[in-house]
């Protein structure tokens, strides 16, 4: 059997605790709240209405920046981000793209490194609510945590083991908390884990080893929306032996977007990525 060796990027959402939302006076309370009653013109989209951004909000990325030692661009640019989702009031999310706040920073896992690409501001969406209404199964918008502000925090394929991503993760929940930033409570939705995996055919040992892009497998998996360490770790590790499986049959894995089932323990695919 060829040997693989696990390369895995992470992009971790944390909510920031801030008074209000990202881009209007409407409080960013939402966990426990009546359905729909933290919302106003702005962070619903309506026509006319105009954004006025959050400086604390912006204060806490910069801070959690520097804890990592990036380096602060001078100019930084919100875009619009188009996504066709029911949540998502405005149907794009306010995001920095080309110009983020913090970039090339690190954080010790270990005894080695692992490279910080970028910290940026972004807004959070809203929240379907799944249940039975009237005898029929029904979906249900609660637009409250629209537009409460977020940092994503972006490493490069530094990590080798879902045991590296656990302690990154758990070392990155204490940060937040220790900055006072955020609460970083994943049972409230304040700090969400997405993991890139793909493996790398090769017969050295690269668990040291910084990979251009050249270098990287021409694929990569995305597991998304993991709200625990159990299930970032375990997701991880389930995809390890499942790419390893398919590329051992001579194919690729297909390039996509996957979820978690925490009671089957498996992940599985939610749509096609194009790039």
């Amino acid at each position: 059997m060829a040997k693989y060796q696990p390369i895995i990027g992470l992009e971790v959402h944390v909510e920031l605790d801030t008074k209000s939302k990202m881009f209007c006076a409407c409080s960013a309370e939402h966990f426990n709240v009546a359905p729909n009653t933290h919302t106003c013109p702005t962070c619903l989209g309506l026509p006319g209405a105009l954004p006025t951004v959050n400086q604390t909000a912006c204060e806490y990325c910069l801070k959690i920046g520097l804890a990592f030692g990036c380096s602060l661009l001078d100019q930084a640019i919100f875009a619009r981000k188009h996504y066709a989702y029911p949540d998502l009031a405005k149907g794009y999310q306010l995001t920095q793209y080309e110009l983020p706040f913090c970039v090339n920073g690190k954080i010790k896992i270990g005894d080695r490194y692992i490279r910080i690409k970028r910290v940026h501001m972004e807004e959070d969406t809203g929240k379907l609510q799944h249940g039975d209404y009237q005898g029929k199964n029904a979906s249900f918008v609660d637009f409250n945590r629209s537009g409460v502000p977020l940092v994503e925090i972006v490493t490069e394929a530094d990590f080798r083991s879902a045991e590296e991503v656990e302690e990154y993760a758990r070392k990155l929940q204490q940060l937040m908390r220790y900055l006072g930033v955020s609460t970083a409570d994943m049972d409230k939705g304040s700090m969400r884990f997405e993991a890139n995996i793909s493996l790398k055919q090769t017969d050295e040992d690269i668990s040291d080893k910084i990979l251009e892009d050249s270098e990287l497998p021409k694929y990569k998996i995305e597991v998304k929306n993991l709200n625990s360490f159990k299930a970032l770790s375990g997701s991880v590790k389930h995809e390890v032996k499942s790419q390893a499986e398919i590329l051992e049959s001579g194919a690729i894995p297909p390039q996509e977007t996957k979820g978690w089932d925490d009671i089957k323990q498996k992940t599985y695919s939610q749509r096609e990525k194009e790039d």
